[in-house]
């Protein structure tokens, strides 16, 4: 009964983790929820590592419910397979919560180094490798939930999103500390919470880029085409007439269309249509960009593209980084049965290849990412530091009225906050919005509506720190913080088996 009480504790705790992320928002449940966790590990150390997978499990399928959405009503699998599925990527990312626990217990007995030391960089640790191996998941890392509203934000274009995780953690074992440790732990504790804490505020207050030139009006299409008929034949027309709309309606010096706008190959769009929105735009001297599926140079594979439309050379940016099970299938001769049960068109794309230049745009530098590439902060590095202005485009029709368009919009603010760039937003259905390089929010559309959101932004330049060093210094970082608790660790058991008239 005690280890179902526990078990049960730990999947509430988990669970709540939703709320800490937009469209909550409410920062401070990481922290409490994190310390939660180690309290019950502090007390049930036999259970550790069941104790932090059923803390993932919940986390994670609260988090990302919206994946149910997305097979069932859009996709169209049915519920008996898209039920399991949705608890397939839980099931997996767990592992690293549990192992964290797992080796917490295993470092050292003293809770001080347990965790100060050894939780929050072996959490950390965690948070790193979900974010890259088999291709990586980091949406829903830890410090994404300090995303604008906690001081702790103020950390982030120092070490990215990374340090926040970790610094959260981090208060999560300062307040195990204050709720179990000796009296002088309980003050050292509650002194470095505030001291951190206040250090994130004052941070803030920085600015580590420059504005460039002058401001210019942007403009950003928002479709909203639903995605069961997004790419019905039938409905094809109506799409263009809708983005034409759009175009002819604004005056902008860029206007950017969302991902995959124009559901057609490139070379399969209507001549004419082309040439009347391009020629429009072109007359208002308005730089336009779309998202539109692409073939390959050598026509053997397609590409998730953002093609320049007023440029005759149709320069482009192509999605690198591509969603495993919908954009690739991967290990296809196991699982490539499911997909006769889902509408799922164009899912085996081509990579598009690192580090690719931004688009030139009107004379500014834009450097674009599509869709799920905004939750990979050290990829987006190099080709940011070569553009004044981020820009994503995306197509959550997928994910419908569910949290998912907020959680991602709270990505494209971290990476606002750690390049010191504006981040543009254009998406199909939500959240359209223009990011300022602080992270806040300068102007979103009401999702669920065809619009154009306009306004102004400036190119920026310089390197914050975390554009410098990307992720190093702080995986580093905790690797020496575990290295330096399992030695502790060591010393201590060394000491505790001596004689007595040996440590005399």
């Amino acid at each position: 009964m005690r280890t179902l009480l526990v078990l049960i504790a730990a999947a509430i705790a988990g669970a709540l983790t939703l709320y800490g992320f937009a469209p909550y928002r409410f920062y401070g449940l990481l922290p409490l929820s994190l310390a939660a966790l180690a309290q019950l590990v502090q007390r049930n150390p036999q259970l550790a590592f069941r104790t932090g997978y059923v803390w993932g499990v919940a986390a994670y399928t609260s988090n990302f419910n919206w994946i149910y959405h997305s097979l069932h009503d859009v996709a169209g699998l049915p519920a008996l397979l898209a039920a399991p599925l949705l608890l397939l990527l839980p099931a997996y990312l767990a592992i690293w919560p549990g192992l964290a626990c797992w080796l917490t217990t295993r470092i050292d007995q003293r809770p001080w180094v347990r965790w100060l030391l050894a939780f929050p960089a072996l959490c950390e640790l965690g948070e790193w490798l979900r974010s890259w191996v088999m291709t990586g998941f980091p949406w829903g890392a830890i410090g994404y939930s300090q995303v604008t509203e906690s001081p702790l934000s103020g950390f982030i274009p120092i070490g990215g999103v990374h340090l926040a995780s970790w610094l959260v953690a981090l208060t999560a074992g300062a307040l195990v500390l204050v709720a179990s440790g000796s009296r002088l732990q309980r003050l050292s504790a509650v002194v470095g919470i505030i001291l951190l804490w206040s250090a994130g505020f004052w941070l803030q207050s920085l600015s580590w880029t420059t504005p460039t030139g002058k401001p210019y009006r942007v403009a950003l299409a928002q479709g909203d085409i639903p995605q069961a008929i997004k790419w019905d034949p039938a409905t094809f027309e109506e799409t263009l007439k809708i983005y034409y709309q759009q175009v002819a309606s604004t005056r902008a010096e860029v206007m950017i269309l969302p991902e995959t706008a124009l559901p057609v190959f490139l070379d399969d769009l209507p001549s004419g249509y082309l040439t009347m929105i391009a020629g429009d735009a072109q007359r208002k001297n308005m730089a336009l960009a779309t998202g539109i599926p692409r073939r390959t140079n050598d026509g053997r594979g397609y590409l998730n593209a953002v093609v320049t439309l007023t440029d005759a050379a149709q320069p482009y940016y192509a999605k690198d980084h591509l969603v495993p099970f919908g954009e690739f299938i991967p290990l296809p001769a196991l699982i490539g049965w499911i997909y006769q049960y889902m509408n799922m068109p164009l899912s085996g794309f081509s990579r598009g290849g690192a580090n690719q230049a931004p688009l030139l745009l009107a004379g500014h530098r834009i450097a674009f990412n599509i869709c799920y590439e905004d939750s990979f902060g050290e990829e987006l590095i190099g080709p940011a530091a070569q553009a004044g202005v981020l820009a994503n485009v995306s197509n959550l029709a997928w994910f419908g009225k569910s949290v998912a368009m907020s959680q991602h919009l709270q990505l494209s603010q971290a990476r606002a906050l750690e390049t010191g760039r504006f981040m543009l937003r254009a998406t199909n259905t939500g959240m359209t919005a223009i990011i300022r390089p602080d992270g806040e929010i300068a102007s979103v559309a009401a999702p669920f509506t065809q619009q154009v959101l306009e306004g102004m932004v400036q190119d920026y330049q310089g390197l914050t720190p975390y554009m410098q060093c990307g992720n190093l210094p702080v995986i580093a970082g905790c690797i020496v913080l575990v290295l330096l608790a399992i030695g502790l660790g060591a010393w201590q058991r060394r000491q505790s088996s001596r004689p007595p008239e040996a440590a005399a």
